[in-house]
């Protein structure tokens, strides 16, 4: 009879902070200056300032589709502090908080929001890709990207952010595969928020563990928990070095919750969770109120800091949302301006015939 194998390893969870922000015995704090603390902080609250009045703005009719990121702050942002600007950036449709972090524009998250045909067009200085509307297809993308700087002897990484439920998609697995056999400068970060919008992660897969797929691929895996903040920025720290040293990719599963619907589109989670899942992870694993706790120990924050950047961020989606309530559509003419650097000859003559027909010609 041939040897079944049974591949039982189980990756534990990297922490540093515990529930109430304080440091676990024996795990060292990132060397990250007060400053550098502060401002993963701050942009921690941006974003979930920034989301809570999303959702209002959605709920008026004055945004259209949106998926909020409430409870994925630490995942979001930590990860991105840990990165260069010159890196290139994959997220999806839930990461638009990584994507303003790493430079993208306000404007730009509203504008695409409410259907204006460029309002995605990522700025030339801003290395971001738009968020992914299609699941795992950003995972090709990263492992493509990541191979080309390997290619091009440069030291700059990858980063592309899914959610559990990509890790069932084909893409996902293509991707990874692809990434490890070359050697890609790639960063592979699994948003496990627990739900493939209505589908628990225990009816979606038999592993253990997203971060254990990693061994099947023959690359680096690490099972992070996604709400400590600085246990995020070490483990993607370290997933950068390894890229850019040419050790390969790494597949970060950072174990996190979506504390509101999949979308503004129509989801009620009260369908499929309960009252006291949601509790337990808003009230005892919140990301903010863990780094909090820690600034709080360390004397770095204060109430007054936390009142202000509210009220800038809040005063800032006010001037712009009715700065994009006044912005032009766009028309279907100018649907292909922008996509190419030099204009296919097919595109252009399409683009003739419509405004033929337009015109009545």
């Amino acid at each position: 009879m041939p040897n079944v194998m049974e591949l039982k390893e189980k990756t534990e969870m990297f922490q540093i902070l515990n529930e109430n922000g304080k440091v676990i015995k024996g795990q060292k704090v990132p060397d990250l200056t007060d400053e550098e603390l502060k401002d993963l902080y701050r942009w921690m609250l941006r974003i979930r300032t920034f989301d809570g009045r999303a959702i209002k703005l959605n709920r008026q009719g004055r945004l259209g589709f949106y998926a909020p990121m409430a409870g994925q702050e630490a995942s979001q942002i930590a990860s991105m502090i840990a990165l260069k600007k010159s890196d290139m950036l994959y997220p999806s449709y839930r990461d638009v908080g990584a994507a303003m972090y790493h430079g993208l524009p306000m404007e730009n998250v509203f504008l695409n929001s409410r259907g204006q045909i460029h309002g995605m067009k990522t700025p030339d200085d801003v290395n971001a890709y738009p968020p992914q509307i299609i699941i795992a297809a950003q995972v090709l993308h990263c492992a493509g990207s990541g191979w080309a700087f390997r290619l091009k002897k440069q030291d700059d990484v990858a980063i592309c952010f899914f959610g559990d439920g990509a890790t069932s998609e084909g893409d996902f697995h293509e991707g990874l595969n692809f990434a490890a056999v070359n050697d890609a400068n790639s960063i592979f970060f699994c948003q496990n928020n627990q739900y493939a919008i209505s589908v628990p992660i225990h009816k979606q897969m038999k592993s253990e563990t997203i971060a254990q797929k990693a061994i099947g691929y023959g690359i680096a895996g690490i099972r992070v928990d996604g709400n400590d903040a600085l246990a995020v920025y070490q483990a993607t720290k370290e997933a950068a070095e390894r890229a850019r040293k040419g050790e390969g990719p790494t597949l970060i599963e950072a174990v996190t919750y979506r504390v509101g619907p999949h979308t503004m589109a129509g989801d009620d989670p009260g369908r499929y969770r309960t009252k006291d899942e949601e509790e337990t992870w808003t009230s005892k694993r919140d990301p903010l109120k863990r780094l909090r706790n820690y600034l709080d120990s360390k004397g770095l924050w204060s109430d007054e800091e936390e009142e202000k950047v509210q009220t800038e961020v809040l005063d800032e989606i006010n001037e712009t949302i009715k700065k994009v309530e006044k912005a032009p559509k766009g028309t279907v003419a100018e649907l292909m301006d922008g996509l190419y650097k030099e204009t296919p000859p097919m595109v252009t003559k399409q683009k003739d015939e419509y405004l033929a027909w337009k015109e009545g010609k």
